[in-house]
């Protein structure tokens, strides 16, 4: 007797449970055909990168990234551009000798790195105009150490 209670309570809780999971498919939204991406991936599937953690619950747009390898006495990378309201990463890269970079205003500058060495800064470029980035060491500056960043 015993057995027929179990067996009946568990088939109870399966009937219960496949009720509920079916109610729970049935409210979700259906993905429509403007809801999907080319590849047929229902777009609030795909996660963006966020470039922080924000308080505001707001996804930021794309990190725009940049890698600048320094060289005795010359940045590799002449020429950024970027648009007014975009989040620019620099990766620094120093190759050779003492260098650091430096970005007056956006108030950017790496340590001074030996060479084989790497420093990451990031901003907001809020401003538009051409921007000289450059290295501060010495005269390093004045031998055409420097490049150009262009916010439009």
């Amino acid at each position: 007797m015993n057995s027929k209670v179990i067996a009946i309570v568990v088939i109870g809780l399966v009937v219960i449970g496949a009720g509920v999971f079916l109610l729970t498919q049935n409210n979700a939204t259906p993905a429509t055909d403007e809801s999907m991406d080319a590849a047929g991936i229902e777009e609030s599937m795909l996660t963006p990168t966020a470039t922080d953690s924000s308080q505001s619950g707001e996804m930021d747009q794309a990190v725009k990234e940049f890698t600048v390898n320094g060289d005795n006495f010359t940045f590799d990378l002449k020429e950024i551009k970027v648009k007014k309201g975009d989040t620019v990463r620099i990766v620094f890269n120093n190759t050779e000798g003492t260098h650091d970079l430096v970005l007056d205003e956006f108030d950017v500058a790496t340590k001074m790195l030996q060479a084989g060495g790497t420093e990451t800064v990031e901003f907001v470029a809020d401003q538009t105009g051409e921007f000289e980035y450059y290295c501060s060491v010495g005269s390093h500056r004045q031998m055409g150490m420097k490049g150009t960043l262009i916010v439009e």
